[in-house]
């Protein structure tokens, strides 16, 4: 925006020559702009600058002759928006952990409703995490997987001991306001968002007491995306 006269900024060949400076083992360029999948092509110059250096990686908003899609919610454009939301933890694995490689599956996965699709270059043996993040399930209890779990096919029989309410020492009571038909099919849908991440419960464990206790529901980084493409009526 700030482009004046035969000011043509930094260019590409710069720029790849930086990364082959860098001592980093690990160097990841992000691009939010018009045509950015041209970064990086081998035949844009000359020389061996095309070439990615070992250990760098290259996520681009747009292919090389794609428009860059702006948000206007948040001011920014849409690819940088879902970046924020992986970082945030949409892209994170069951450990917590956020690599490019999971950061472009989450914004490749969610621009699925616009046309424009993002570009992944990489020449990196391991990705190590650009973010780690609280796991959903700690460490110490997804080791314990496999002790509930002796084979792949396994089933872990449960019953009415397992559930905690299940218990004398708790008495169910009805509460004011007492059940609504059109409330039970809000709250059938909204278990049913819960169930594929999209909301959670504040302040409870669980969607049944944040109901029963008068709490409320939130949306996660992921269902705040979804939330867009549907006040966008884009599925």
């Amino acid at each position: 925006p700030d482009f004046k006269g035969r000011d043509m900024g930094v260019s590409m060949s710069d720029i790849l020559a930086l990364l082959k400076q860098s001592k980093s083992k690990n160097k990841v360029v992000i691009l939010d702009c018009c045509f950015s999948g041209k970064f990086g092509e081998l035949g844009v110059i000359s020389s061996n600058e095309t070439v990615l250096g070992e250990g760098v990686t290259i996520m681009t908003a747009s292919s090389r002759d794609q428009y860059a899609v702006e948000d206007g919610i948040t001011g920014h454009g849409v690819f940088t928006e879902l970046l924020i939301q992986g970082l945030l933890g949409g892209a994170a694995d069951v450990g917590g952990n956020i690599t490019p490689a999971s950061l472009y599956s989450f914004v490749d996965q969610s621009l699925g409703a616009w046309e424009q699709r993002p570009l992944f270059k990489t020449n990196i043996s391991r990705f190590l995490p650009i973010r780690t993040i609280k796991p959903k399930v700690p460490i110490e209890v997804l080791r314990k997987l496999s002790d509930y779990f002796q084979n792949p096919d396994s089933e872990y029989s449960l019953d009415p001991s397992f559930e905690f309410t299940n218990n004398p020492e708790y008495k169910i009571e009805i509460k004011e306001p007492y059940a609504k038909d059109v409330n039970i099919n809000k709250f059938k849908e909204l278990q049913l968002y819960e169930s594929v991440g999209l909301i959670e419960p504040v302040d409870e464990e669980h969607m049944y007491f944040a109901a029963m206790n008068s709490k409320s529901c939130r949306l996660t980084p992921l269902g705040l995306h979804y939330w867009k493409l549907s006040k966008d009526k884009r599925f």
